[in-house]
């Protein structure tokens, strides 16, 4: 599809199959793309229907949970129908008036304890998979950076017998069981998402590889790392901002207990002002606990801007993938 549209030869008053007559590498790549995605409908029991040329690919519902989550799927749709499936630009990759292409999320570990303040709360990370979801299935790539504040907190321990690398390594494994938690309750819901890990646990996740994050994310899976960068001393929001870079991500979203970004602790002083927005110097100059400073620079240096947002009020992590405006924005 995305060949077909570069080459300007799509016209949207003919089928799909007669546009692409011209180019015989159209015709091929069309082929196989509607033979994968008709074995894909049979496996979910589908409704579809071929004409008798099996090149016309006419979807008879959006509903299947193939079409909500294979960016594959909406590509096609929408190549065939753009009047009932959106629009596709002529780069082959916006869909549905998206602002990015691209994220990286961040949830800190403390999020997913809820009141319990420890382990997993099963009902806030279903209800984190349902809002990643719904943004999936709007075409946004979406990578995960998850912390393990929830089982431990290498800084917290130091000392305490342990040594901080040792404590940090902790940690890392504690994001782990955060990451194949929220994989589990995405894939429960018919999303399709990866594990990979800063250093390599083969039984439970794939090694981070960055061309294979990178061809998941295009295939429409959800990528979720884990294990921070795979070095102590460094924090999980350095690791998003890190794997946010690799990836080529457009936006860091950080989703936290707060509405945005203020000049001091809200939870702390009634006075805290609010800063819809803000630059990284100001965050850095002012020592604003947003974010660690290297996550900060990170950001500023590879030109990612960074969303603050509250994940507590429902459908606003799905909003911050899609680009809406909310929280507070850290811009150059």
């Amino acid at each position: 599809v995305s060949l077909l549209l570069k080459s300007r030869a799509f016209d949207k008053s003919n089928s799909l199959y007669n546009s692409s007559r011209s180019c015989p590498k159209i015709s091929r790549s069309i082929s196989n793309m509607i033979s994968s995605t008709e074995r894909s409908l049979k496996k979910c029991s589908s409704s579809y229907s071929l004409d008798d040329n099996r090149k016309t690919l006419i979807y008879l519902t959006s509903k299947t949970r193939f079409l909500r989550h294979s960016r594959q799927a909406r590509l096609l749709c929408a190549a065939v129908d753009p009047e009932n499936f959106g629009q596709i630009g002529l780069d082959g990759v916006s869909l549905d008036g998206n602002k990015w292409d691209r994220v990286m999320l961040k949830v800190s570990g403390e999020a997913l304890a809820g009141p319990q303040g420890f382990g997993i709360d099963k009902s806030i990370v279903n209800a984190v998979a349902k809002e990643v979801a719904a943004a999936s299935s709007s075409g946004v790539q979406i990578a995960i950076v998850l912390g393990g504040g929830n089982f431990f907190r290498g800084v917290d321990y130091e000392g305490e017998g342990l040594d901080r690398a040792s404590a940090d390594y902790m940690g890392m494994l504690a994001t782990v069981m955060n990451c194949i938690s929220l994989q589990a309750a995405l894939e429960q819901i018919g999303v399709p998402t990866r594990v990979q890990t800063a250093f390599e646990i083969q039984e439970v996740a794939e090694p981070f590889i960055r061309r294979k994050a990178i061809r998941h994310l295009e295939k429409g899976r959800v990528v979720i790392f884990g294990a921070g960068t795979g070095n102590p001393f460094f924090t999980t929001d350095t690791a998003a901002a890190l794997r946010a870079a690799e990836i080529s991500a457009q936006a860091f979203l950080k989703a936290t207990k707060v509405d945005g970004i203020y000049d001091k602790d809200p939870n702390m002083y009634a006075d805290a002002v609010f800063r819809p927005d803000i630059t990284y110097d100001e965050v850095l100059e002012r020592h604003l606990s947003v974010m660690d400073a290297t996550a900060i620079t990170l950001c500023r240096e590879n030109q990612i801007p960074v969303v603050v947002f509250n994940m507590n009020l429902e459908g606003n992590i799905t909003q911050a993938i899609c680009g809406s405006q909310i929280g507070s924005s850290i811009v150059i």
